[in-house]
């Protein structure tokens, strides 16, 4: 089968690189260093299992996408319709993209750009990328799909790949689970510059996810979406499992780059307002982290 990875950032060159060792042709689309130490060397994989250069295409080219079966689209949830644009008149009329990206509603956002197949999916994976050309596995790695004439048959192909995938029903659900998890880490840990198992040892830190997750309880709710009823220990045992993680939010402040967070707490915020439910604590966090966003685009002050 063939595979595209439309923006080849950690999670996108973690999943291209399982399944180019498992034979499949992939090509990477991503930022032109990376691109370069990949056509040089291959892609280098660092995880508790193998550690190697794996061998793939890779381009800066929306182009990229020619040819392929399977779209594995993994830009910011900011760049969602624009990268749907871009690659739209290179996909072939039966590709199916698998949107593996944060936030809730990306896929039914690229369904207004794309008349393909797009499917949601909920990801579960800490990695990073550590250096150009080098992604880095931290832990986890297992994805959620939604259904279509085309996911069983997707999903063999991942599991045989060591990606362990299920197909569901309810992947709008899991997708949420997701959002509490993000929400209630992502901000933090990029304001503080921390991994998730130091984080929680601060005082106060267990009281600000607590109430983060009630406020997203609640909205989800009131949306009609129903969260696991230990959504809570699902949450908190995130610090443990992944405790040496910091947060793609945290990543992204630490390269200077925009965010993620209107599409993390800022999305349960505005759905907040939608159905009438207050979260002030999620719009401190996600007003946090546009602070830190603005004091790096701003020069210092007597400059």
């Amino acid at each position: 089968m063939k595979f595209a990875v439309m923006g080849a950032g950690a999670i996108g060159c973690y999943f291209g690189a399982l399944l180019a060792r498992a034979g499949h042709d992939v090509c990477l689309i991503g930022r032109a260093q990376h691109v370069a130490a990949i056509r040089q060397r291959g892609l280098r994989l660092e995880s508790k299992f193998f550690d190697g250069h794996v061998p793939m295409h890779a381009t800066t080219e929306a182009q990229g996408v020619e040819g392929a079966d399977v779209i594995l689209f993994c830009v910011k949830s900011t760049d969602t319709e624009t990268a749907g644009q871009m690659i739209l008149p290179y996909l072939k009329s039966d590709a199916v993209l698998l949107c593996l990206q944060n936030g809730v509603d990306n896929a039914e956002r690229l369904t207004t750009v794309v008349p393909q197949t797009v499917l949601a999916a909920a990801v579960y994976v800490a990695t990073e990328i550590a250096g150009p050309g080098h992604v880095r596995h931290h832990g986890r790695g297992e994805l959620i799909i939604a259904p279509s004439p085309a996911s069983i048959r997707i999903a063999d192909v991942l599991v045989k790949a060591a990606i362990p995938t299920t197909v569901s029903q309810d992947v709008l659900n899991a997708l949420w689970v997701k959002l509490v998890a993000n929400c209630s880490y992502n901000a933090l840990s990029a304001i503080s510059q921390l991994p998730y198992g130091r984080l929680i040892e601060v005082d106060g830190v267990r009281e600000i996810i607590h109430s983060t997750i009630d406020e997203c309880i609640a909205v989800a709710s009131a949306s009609g979406v129903s969260l696991p009823d230990d959504i809570q220990d699902l949450t908190f045992r995130i610090a443990v499992d992944m405790a040496g993680q910091r947060s793609s939010t945290a990543q992204d402040l630490a390269r200077a780059k925009p965010t993620e967070i209107d599409h993390l707490n800022g999305y349960v915020v505005r759905k907040g307002r939608q159905v009438g439910i207050p979260t002030p604590v999620n719009l401190l966090l996600q007003t946090m982290v546009k602070l830190r966003e603005m004091a790096q685009k701003s020069p210092p002050i007597g400059h």
